[in-house]
């Protein structure tokens, strides 16, 4: 196990150690020797454009080679890299960038028009990675930004409790937060999580979830941590997926469940080699125990579930290969999240705070290393997500928003969500931020979202709306306007009307109510 604590110590520790290998295979191919060199011409030219300790720089674009030049070039400035996702409408990916006073930001040239729609106030330098065209913004290319600056590295200080990268997820104001993960939190995770996978520095990776996503950047990180062959894909292709694992001789891959899905509906899908495959971990949204057969019994590879939230660093539960019996004695295992992760403890609280047994349902928390440093300049949040506060170390309970109960053998059963959350295909979407976007509708008085039931994505988002007196909004014309403010997966797929939108004295919407109808027969509210 090397010894490295920061992600600016990376890329030298497998240069030295293993220059010669691939460290990423993509659209291009670099050995640790290279990803090294091109991450300190990065860091020197974020150094001549400004950027210092702690700065901020963003990255707009899908799974390509230069998020890594950048996350680790600006590491070797101890500064942070934002990456913002990419699906994101423009107003909302402006936001982002602003509000994490981002001084560079690397752009992929399909995405050029979605800048050109930002304010931007801060005034970034924008590097495009690729062509630019006729784009109105202007940029300066990947290329020519690191041209003329050297392979030679200098460090800027940088410890274990520095912010290393910071990722942008929802609340139930409506405003994306910047959860400030620490090297500690990202390296923390390591040991653990690559014990149960059996990954070491002969691994190969297969990484197809965005790199917005912990789920995609911090199983990378355990990738590049341990020097091993990472493998990227741009975007998601089922079928490219099932030829590279064979290709590539695949050992290790983080896929969601709507993922897993579509994998055995593909052409020759059943054909293909998979004997490669040591571990598929999954995880992020919930999966169906038919799916789940139907992915162990294609790749006849081990399957591990994990549970976790951007803010815990990833994965604080595992359900491990042994306890994937379908059909068994310990069947009802597979609608478990697993037992906690090493060095991670989990405690089940009441409204408040009062400590559960075993059985009843209430608020998932958890204590660990790996939980954030905190949200971006917004203490207030930061302090209400450790209801106790945390002690000298750092150490306090984190309260994740997520309802369940612990078994007698320390298995968590999630049951439903404290904030109302919905999970649509993996990606989180925040009630409250649609709703924001349905209320500037002129033809819509009130209104509530709701996830719903879907085979698909697990749930969907459904509106819930109150015409404005003497309208008759379609849905379609409601559907079309959040898109024009929202990420499309954001958007209701289906729109309801009603005559008043139930709500408590406080004036708090009863979604609990609400959801009722949409979700009987289900043994759970979410799906």
């Amino acid at each position: 196990m090397s010894k490295i604590r920061t992600m600016g110590e990376l890329t030298a520790f497998h240069a030295a150690a293993r220059g010669d290998k691939e460290a990423l295979v993509g659209e291009r191919t670099l050995t640790y020797s290279e990803l090294h060199d091109e991450s300190c011409q990065v860091a020197n030219a974020l150094a001549a454009a400004g950027v210092g300790s702690e700065d901020r720089v963003g990255f707009v674009g899908k799974n390509i080679i230069e998020y890594f030049t950048l996350t680790c070039g600006a590491a070797k400035r101890n500064a942070v890299n934002v990456a913002v996702n990419w699906r994101l409408a423009p107003p909302e990916m402006d936001y982002i960038l602003t509000n994490a006073e981002a001084k560079v930001v690397l752009v992929e040239p399909e995405f050029l028009d979605h800048v050109s729609k930002m304010e931007l106030s801060l005034s970034p330098t924008i590097v495009c990675v690729g062509d630019a065209g006729d784009s109105p913004v202007e940029t300066i290319s990947y290329t020519d930004f690191i041209a003329g600056h050297g392979t030679d590295e200098t460090l800027l200080p940088s410890g274990p409790e520095d912010t290393a990268l910071q990722l942008y997820t929802s609340g139930t104001t409506g405003l994306p937060k910047g959860a400030e993960l620490s090297n500690k939190n990202l390296f923390s995770i390591v040991d653990p999580l690559s014990e149960i996978m059996n990954l070491d520095v002969d691994g190969i990776l297969l990484h197809v979830l965005p790199l917005f996503h912990i789920g995609g950047s911090g199983v990378a990180i355990v990738g590049l941590y341990h020097g091993c062959r990472n493998v990227l894909h741009r975007d998601v292709d089922p079928m490219a997926i099932i030829n590279d694992i064979g290709a590539q001789q695949i050992t290790h891959s983080f896929m969601v469940p709507a993922l897993l899905q579509f994998l055995p509906m593909m052409p020759g899908a059943s054909d293909a080699d998979y004997s490669s495959l040591k571990t598929i971990l999954y995880g992020a949204s919930p999966i169906t125990e038919e799916v789940l057969v139907a992915s162990m019994a294609l790749t006849k590879a081990p399957h591990c579930q994990v549970y976790g939230l951007t803010e815990t660093t990833g994965a604080i539960t595992i359900l491990l290969p042994e306890d994937h019996d379908p059909g068994g004695e310990r069947a009802h295992l597979l609608r478990s999240a697993g037992t906690a992760v090493p060095g991670v403890e989990l405690r089940i609280v009441d409204d408040e705070g009062n400590t559960l047994p075993n059985g009843e349902i209430g608020e998932i928390w958890c204590r660990t290393v790996q939980n954030l440093k905190g949200y971006w300049r917004n203490p207030e949040a930061t302090d209400k997500v450790f209801p106790e506060g945390r002690d000298e170390e750092g150490f306090g309970w984190f309260a994740t928003g997520d309802a369940g109960y612990l078994d007698d053998e320390g298995f968590l059963f999630i049951r439903d969500r404290v904030k109302d959350m919905i999970v649509s295909g993996g990606e989180n979407v925040y009630p409250a931020e649609v709703e924001n976007a349905l209320m500037s509708h002129p033809e819509i008085a009130d209104c509530a979202v709701i996830g719903v039931p879907s085979e698909k994505w697990g749930e969907t988002v459904k509106a819930i709306i109150v015409p404005a007196e003497g309208t008759d909004p379609s849905e379609e014309s409601v559907i079309a306007h959040c898109v024009e403010l929202l990420a499309k997966f954001k958007c209701p797929t289906s729109v309801d009307r009603i005559d008043v939108i139930p709500r408590n004295p406080s004036g708090k919407i009863l979604k609990v109510e609400l959801r009722k109808p949409y979700w009987e027969g289900y043994d759970r509210a979410v799906n």
